[in-house]
Formats: structure tokens, C-alpha cells, sequence
């Protein structure tokens, strides 16, 4: 107990020693400042400020920008970016796979295969299906009622009507007599129009050429998308002056005609026109003569 208790003394005392911590003039030796020290006030003095020190740290890195720029370290933002970068990439390339089943039953219905539609995009395959003979067309009371409310809102309407859809003006695509006229039953979805080799074809409308290319069946084709979910189509061509992606305007040179393709017998134009993926007939709409 003596020996421990003279060591206890001894380390107090060695803690407690002051020591004199003096600062001179190196030319003149005169003393400038001077420090009365003890080694437990060192001790104390270096821990409070290695503590001081890991706290302004980690203050800094958890609550202010600098914890970027700490190699390895993961940001809460980034974090978000990437994952609505990585939503975005899936919904575009969604939206490429939708894009590249539509033009593949583009490419099917020019060539005639309509069974082998399997992307309904434009309910291509339910009109193939379809028998017209078999709908009710005759206007219900409903219905009836409806039109005159619609007509009665119309006449007053400074913005766009619903009868400016139905006014929609088409360009004749080239004039001429009919080889073969619009048939739904034998599955001739358009109408021949005899030409002249290479005579000027026009777009009918305002719109976007979202086909132009060759297909063994039906030469050189063109397609074009306009307003209103509504589609022109123009096959057997002997040249095509407009690329896929480009715009058009009604009445613009899109090719010349020929008599490309297996299916054709002489130079012609064969004019499809399909309103919201369904044929109509283009007769009812252009003005060939």
C-alpha cells in the first residue's frame, strides 16, 4: 500500500510539475512571451482540440457540399439522378420496341400479310377481322340528340369545331382513270390509279414520311403520317424523292410513278388511306378526276 501510494504521488507530481514554455528574440535573447505549463494541461489542451477538430470534420462532410468532393463518398442527389435517369432509359426504350412492332406491321400491310399482324397499334388486325356487313350503322335516339347538341355548340365556336376535322381538305395524290377501285371484301385496301411513267406523285397532306423504302411485293413505297391519326400510302413507285423522317407539305413531289414490284402489271399508282388504322376509301375524300 506505501509503495502504491508514493507512485500515485509521484505521477501526481510529474502531472503537476510546472514547466516554463518561453519565447525569445533570436538576436537579442530578449524573452517575448512566456507560458507556465504543466503536463496535464498539455494533455487536456491536445485532446480537447483533437476533438474540437473531429467534430468541425464531421459537421463539414455531413451537412455542408464539401462531402462531395471525399473520394468514395455517395450522394444522396446523385442517387436520385440515376435512379430517374435509369426510369427514363427504360420508358424510352419501351417506347423504341413499341415504335419498331408498329413499323414491322407497316411493312407487313404493304406487303399484304395482314395475318400476320401481331401488334395492334392502329387495330389493324381487328379491321382485317372485321366484316362491315355485319355493324349496325343507323344513328340511335342517343345519338341523334348528341349530333344536335354538338352542331349547336359548334356555331358559336371561335376555336376549332368538330366539323374542321371533317372539313380536313385532301390534295389528289395524281390524277388519272381507276385500273381497280376500292374493294374491303377482296382485301384491295386502295385504288389503282393509271399514269404515265415517272408522273409526279404528291402528298395529300401536311405530315411526316415515316416509311420510304423498297418491298419486293410493292416496289418502291412510301408512307406518311398527317393529323387526325390519318395515313397515306403510295406503292409500285419508280423513284422516291423523300427520306423516312422527313416533313412534307400537301401537294409536295414524294416520288414519281412506275410499275415497281411483283404485284404490278403496268405503270400505275396504287393510293391507300387509313383514318385511325382502318382503310377508308380514298374516293371519298379526293377529288381524281
Amino acid at each position: 500500500m506505501t509503495e502504491n501510494t508514493e507512485h500515485k504521488r509521484n505521477l501526481a507530481q510529474k502531472l503537476l510539475h510546472k514547466y516554463r514554455l518561453v519565447i525569445l528574440n533570436e538576436d537579442t535573447f530578449e524573452e517575448k512571451v512566456s507560458f507556465k505549463l504543466t503536463r496535464l494541461n498539455v494533455f487536456v489542451v491536445v485532446t480537447l482540440s483533437a476533438i474540437l477538430l473531429i467534430a468541425a470534420t464531421t459537421v463539414l462532410i455531413a451537412f455542408t457540399g464539401l462531402r462531395e468532393y471525399i473520394p468514395g463518398y455517395s450522394s444522396t442527389e446523385l442517387k436520385q439522378r440515376a435512379v430517374n435517369l435509369a426510369h427514363t432509359s427504360d420508358s424510352l426504350q419501351t417506347v423504341v420496341e413499341l415504335n419498331n412492332q408498329y413499323l414491322n406491321s407497316i411493312k407487313r400491310v404493304l406487303t399484304g400479310d395482314v395475318k400476320s399482324v401481331d401488334f395492334n397499334r392502329d387495330s389493324l388486325m381487328e379491321t382485317h377481322r372485321l366484316n362491315p356487313e355485319d355493324v349496325d350503322l343507323s344513328a340511335s335516339k342517343e345519338d341523334s340528340l348528341l349530333r344536335e347538341v354538338v352542331v349547336q355548340e359548334d356555331k358559336y365556336n371561335f376555336l376549332e369545331t368538330a366539323t374542321s376535322r371533317a372539313n380536313y381538305a385532301l390534295f389528289p395524290p395524281l390524277k388519272g382513270p381507276f385500273s381497280e377501285g376500292f374493294n374491303i371484301k377482296d382485301k384491295h385496301f386502295g385504288v389503282d390509279i393509271v399514269a404515265s411513267h415517272n408522273a409526279p406523285v404528291k402528298s395529300v397532306a401536311d405530315g411526316t414520311v415515316i416509311f420510304s423504302g423498297w418491298t419486293a411485293e410493292t416496289g418502291n413505297v412510301v408512307i406518311i403520317e398527317h393529323s387526325y391519326g390519318l395515313l397515306s400510302i403510295y406503292k409500285h413507285n419508280s423513284s422516291l424523292t423523300k427520306e423516312q423522317g422527313e416533313r412534307v407539305q400537301k401537294g409536295e413531289v414524294i416520288a414519281t410513278a412506275g410499275s415497281t414490284g411483283e404485284y404490278s402489271t403496268g405503270p400505275h399508282l396504287h393510293f391507300e388511306l387509313w383514318s385511325e388504322g382502318r382503310p377508308v376509301n380514298p374516293v371519298d375524300f379526293i377529288d381524281f378526276q
